[in-house]
């Protein structure tokens, strides 16, 4: 149902109540049923002030609606104002007429109703029904008083014959003696079924004037409304005191109760006189109140017919300008962006067809919207979805834009070249310091691609790059960073760049390549080694006894060089071989601190002299290990500190261990330290200083630390090494600056073992 439908049902509804609250006036003129609507005068008049009110409340709501639309300058509104105006014009002229003859007819009829001589008929009647009703009264309260001082001069309780005879006496209904609280406690009933029927128990009320006036009568039955046809039972009833004597049991008083039926056509004509009396005041009181009645629902009457005619103006005006309105309001909702389903017009004419289309125009509309803002929305998703995987990506990403200026960076970028690349983002990679070198070899890789790409290398190009870091410090100390590089092209000329640090597999290939020349070295150079040594002793044993002078001297001295030169490569080799083929870590229980002592008892000269001196924490777990491999490390670490402290006057190396806890002081692991007050290590050094050959001695092959790392990993140890920039403490031994090497075991035995000593004696 459209909103002008159900404003027409409203109007219609209101019209119709006015109509028949007038309606109900004019019947009440009517002496068909007189007395009912005059009955119903008080909600009747409440009822036309709601219509009113109503009324009045709807136009001024119509009213308000169209200065609302005309100060917003809404389509249709100066075309409502004017229908309104006409039909309220053709609605008041009739109106009017209607009222002024209305109201001369209700004024005159209302004094024809009341006449003298009725009004004083009537009170003579009902003075007369009195007078007879009171003297029946008063006669039944003096008899039964008398009756009550008969029975209190009577010795004992009287016995129900004595209350038969005196209710004969009396010629009464009822005869009943009660007790102080009004229960019946001996009755006669002379009606039908007598001795079956107590009767009716006196009021409390009642009870209290007994007392007081020793006897009380009234009337009952006169003032109940009988339905039409109905008997009228009205009665006297009389309650005297019985004077004090031995009836009374346990002192409590005693009551005579008597009761007379009235005569019926008394009775009846009494109702009849009492009912018309009532009903004549009721209408002499309620005449003004009726013309003022009658005169107000014509008045309201002529009010209805003015508000329907505006009211139906309204809703005719809004009936014929919707069609319009809903295009318009339509117009504006859509220049506004809203795309909602519009309402369309009811009608089958040509305005109404263009509302249909409109809204079929706007749904299409929306429907494009929609799909528009679900792609967009997929895009967003897609994109934060692409930036969750380049976040999770531990190679590093860099998007440029068609400017080569920064676009996208994730934080693998940043870990990797240690640098705060997001705050770049729409400057150049050239713009960063120390990544200018970078910037050009990227963008010439690009641009070779791009101009003549190799085979395989249509879509992306790679490639590797030593990158040199500001500060000349990388993850693992080094001063340079191999970079792994690949390199795309992206839609509107756009730049992807991705890179890995490929340090650490570059130096793990390193070492793998090492162990390779080391065990190709051992087999090939010691086998020859030996012959040289042999065939140059025998030509100076052949040779020395036929020279003389000078000869002899050079024999010697090139024989001298040949075999300590053969010593020395058999040294190398060695050292090669037992790097190329570690033998397999035999894991046993082992206490740490004895294998250390066990092994500075070799360097007893460098302890006597103060270079050497060693700081071991009492109570340490054993540790699982190799005690010949272990021995291996710590005599490695050891001659390492030596010799790089051997130039010093106050050169020291310390050797410590000490337990590793956690937060809660759970022990972890056993850290074994070597540290020493020389140089340190080189920055290029600390790069790759595992890996084999890699050494600042002048003579030596580099092997140590690479040997001390193989067996590290043999026994799951973690090794750290670098310098020492801090303060000096007392596990330090009074070290402050210098190079540092430290093995952390974290795999413990589970218990000490009760012989350590026999396995480390046989390795030694």
């Amino acid at each position: 149902m459209t909103k002008s439908a159900r404003w027409g049902w409203v109007v219609a509804l209101v019209a119709l109540t006015g109509v028949a609250l007038v309606l109900a006036f004019v019947l009440a003129l009517t002496n068909e049923v007189p007395g009912f609507y005059e009955r119903q005068l008080a909600w009747l008049f409440w009822l036309n002030l709601a219509v009113a009110a109503l009324l009045a409340l709807v136009v001024l709501l119509a009213a308000l609606r169209l200065a609302v639309r005309r100060r917003k300058g809404k389509f249709g509104t100066a075309l409502l104002i004017r229908l309104a105006g006409i039909f309220a014009l053709v609605g008041v002229l009739p109106g009017v007429l209607i009222y002024t003859v209305s109201y001369q007819f209700v004024s005159r009829s209302i004094e024809v109703w009341f006449d003298v001589r009725v009004q004083g008929a009537l009170d003579a009647g009902l003075n007369l029904g009195r007078g007879t009703l009171d003297a029946l009264v008063t006669d039944l309260g003096a008899k039964t008083r008398v009756a009550a001082d008969r029975l209190g001069e009577t010795r004992g309780a009287p016995p129900p014959l004595a209350l038969e005879r005196l209710r004969e006496q009396l010629a009464a209904q009822d005869v009943a003696l009660v007790g102080a609280g009004g229960q019946i406690l001996l009755a006669a009933s002379g009606g039908a079924g007598a001795g079956s029927m107590m009767p009716e128990r006196p009021s409390a009320a009642m009870l209290r004037q007994a007392r007081v006036q020793r006897v009380v009568s009234q009337i009952e039955g006169l003032d109940d409304e009988l339905a039409p046809g109905a008997v009228p039972r009205a009665r006297v009833r009389a309650l005297a005191r019985l004077p004090s004597s031995d009836i009374q049991l346990g002192g409590e008083e005693r009551f005579l109760l008597v009761a007379l039926p009235v005569p019926t056509t008394v009775a009846t004509n009494a109702l009849a006189v009492q009912s018309a009396y009532r009903e004549y005041q009721q209408r002499a009181l309620a005449r003004d109140g009726l013309r003022k009645m009658y005169i107000g629902t014509l008045t309201l009457a002529l009010i209805l017919a003015v508000f329907g005619a505006v009211l139906l103006a309204a809703v005719l005006g809004t009936q014929l300008a919707r069609p319009l309105l809903l295009l318009a309001e339509g117009v504006k909702q859509v220049a506004a962006g809203d795309l909602t389903a519009k309402p369309v017009s009811s009608s089958r004419d040509e305005i109404g067809g263009l509302t249909r289309s409109f809204a079929a125009m706007t749904e299409q509309l929306g429907h494009a919207r929609e799909q528009v803002q679900r792609g967009v929305a997929q895009l967003e998703s897609a994109r934060t979805h692409l930036q969750t995987i380049l976040d999770s990506l531990t190679a590093g990403v860099i998007v440029f834009d068609s400017q080569r200026c920064i676009d996208t960076v994730n934080p693998g970028a940043t870990r990797i070249l240690k640098l705060p690349l997001a705050s770049y983002r729409g400057r150049t990679l050239a713009d960063i310091a120390g990544l200018e070198a970078f910037a050009v070899a990227v963008w010439q890789r690009f641009e070779l691609h791009r101009a003549s790409p190799e085979a395989g290398e249509r879509d992306h190009w790679q490639d590797s790059f030593e990158l040199q870091l500001p500060g000349g410090k990388t993850n693992d100390g080094g001063d340079a960073l191999t970079l792994l590089l690949r390199g795309a092209t992206l839609p509107h000329d756009a730049r992807l760049l991705v890179f890995d640090d490929i340090s650490e597999v570059v130096s793990a290939q390193r070492s793998a390549a090492w162990s390779e020349v080391a065990r190709r070295l051992a087999h090939e150079i010691k086998n020859p080694l030996t012959p040289i040594q042999l065939s140059a002793e025998r030509l100076q044993h052949k040779l020395e006894a036929k020279l003389h002078g000078d000869d002899a001297s050079l024999l010697n001295r090139s024989v001298a060089t040949i075999v300590s030169q053969v010593q020395a490569m058999k040294q190398l080799v060695n050292e090669f071989r037992d790097y190329a083929r570690l033998p397999a870590a035999k894991l046993a229980p082992l206490d740490l601190n004895a294998l250390v002592a066990e092994v500075l008892a070799l360097y007893g000269q460098a302890i006597e002299d103060g270079r050497l001196a060693a700081a071991c924490a009492s109570d340490l777990p054993w540790v699982i290990g190799d005690a010949t491999q272990l021995r291996q490390v710590i005599h490695n670490l050891v001659q390492n500190g030596l010799d790089a402290v051997a130039g010093q006057a106050d050169g020291r190396v310390q050797v410590s261990t000490e337990p590793v806890r956690n937060e809660l002081g759970e022990m972890r692991a056993v850290r074994l330290t070597v540290h020493d007050n020389g140089p340190g290590f080189a920055d290029k050094v600390l790069k790759r200083a595992f890996e084999p050959y890699v050494t600042t001695k002048s003579k030596g092959t580099g092997l140590g630390l690479a040997v001390v790392k193989k067996i590290a990993d043999e026994h799951g140890a973690r090794v750290r090494i670098g310098n020492r920039h801090d303060g000096v403490s007392a596990q330090d031994g009074g070290i402050a600056r210098g190079a540092q090497v430290s093995l952390s075991f974290s795999n413990l035995a589970a218990a000490p073992s009760a012989d350590l000593t026999q396995p480390v004696a046989q390795a030694h």
